[in-house]
C-alpha cells in the first residue's frame, strides 16, 4: 500500500515575512523589496556623482566643526593670556621708564656739575617779572665764587631786578642747588627733590595707565619750585 500526499491548489514556498516586537507582538508588514542587483551605467554615474556630493557635504561639515573648535579654543587661550600679557606690557614700560630715569639722572648730574649755577640763571630769568619791584633778593645756593654771582647779577638785571642781591653760601645744599627769597615770595630748586618729583609723576602716569592711578597733589601756591 503505498500514501500519497494529497496535494490541493498551488504550493508556494514560506518567507519569513512577519517581525516581531520585543514583547511578542506582530509588527506591521513592510512591502517586500528586493535588493537591485544590476546598474545601468547612467545610474551608476548618478549613484557616483550622489555619494561624491554626500562625502564632500560631509567633509565640510567637518571642517566647519574643527573650524569653530578651533576658534573657541583660541578665544579660550587669549582669554587665559589676557592677564599675563598686560602684566608683561606694564613690567616693560615700567623697566623702560627706570632705563630712562637712570639715563637722565646720568646727563643731568654732569650737566649739574659742569654748570652748577644755570638752573639759578634760568629761574631768575623765569621770575623776573615778579622780582623786578622787590628791593632785595636774598640767593642762597653753594659754592658761588665772585664771577658766578657777577653773572647771576647781570642776569638778574637783564631780568628787570634792580634791587640788591644778596648772596648766602650753604655747604651743605646739593651742587646746583637753591633758594630764593624776596619780600612776596620764595623759589627753591634740589635737583634730588626734582629727580623725586619726575620718578613720582611718572610713576602715577604708569599707574593710571593700568587703571588704579591717584591724582597729583598741587604745589603751593605762594612757593614756586622748579
Amino acid at each position: 500500500m503505498t500514501l500519497r500526499p494529497n496535494i490541493t491548489g498551488s504550493a508556494r514556498p514560506f518567507a519569513f515575512d512577519t517581525e516581531f516586537d520585543d514583547h511578542g507582538g506582530v509588527r506591521a508588514a513592510m512591502p517586500f523589496q528586493p535588493v537591485k542587483r544590476a546598474y545601468l551605467p547612467a545610474e551608476v554615474d548618478a549613484l557616483v556623482a550622489q555619494a561624491r556630493l554626500e562625502g564632500r557635504e560631509a567633509a565640510l561639515g567637518e571642517v566647519e566643526s574643527l573650524r569653530a573648535m578651533a576658534k573657541v579654543e583660541i578665544a579660550q587661550a587669549m582669554a587665559a593670556a589676557a592677564p599675563a600679557l598686560a602684566a608683561t606690557v606694564q613690567s616693560h614700560r615700567e623697566q623702560s621708564v627706570e632705563l630712562a630715569l637712570a639715563a637722565a639722572r646720568i646727563i643731568a648730574g654732569a650737566a649739574l656739575d659742569r654748570f652748577p649755577a644755570g638752573p639759578l640763571k634760568e629761574a631768575l630769568e623765569a621770575l623776573g617779572s615778579e622780582i623786578d619791584a622787590a628791593p632785595r633778593l636774598v640767593v642762597r645756593t653753594r659754592g658761588l665764587d665772585e664771577d658766578a654771582q657777577g653773572r647771576l647779577q647781570a642776569a638778574a638785571a637783564d631780568a628787570g631786578f634792580t634791587g640788591l642781591v644778596a648772596f648766602r653760601d650753604d655747604p651743605m645744599m646739593p651742587v646746583a642747588a637753591f633758594q630764593l627769597e624776596w619780600a612776596d615770595g620764595r623759589a627753591d630748586f634740589d635737583p634730588n627733590e626734582a629727580a623725586a618729583r619726575i620718578q613720582s609723576t611718572l610713576a602715577a602716569a604708569l599707574a593710571a595707565e593700568a587703571g588704579h592711578g591717584e591724582a597729583l597733589a598741587g604745589a603751593a601756591a605762594d612757593r614756586r619750585t622748579f
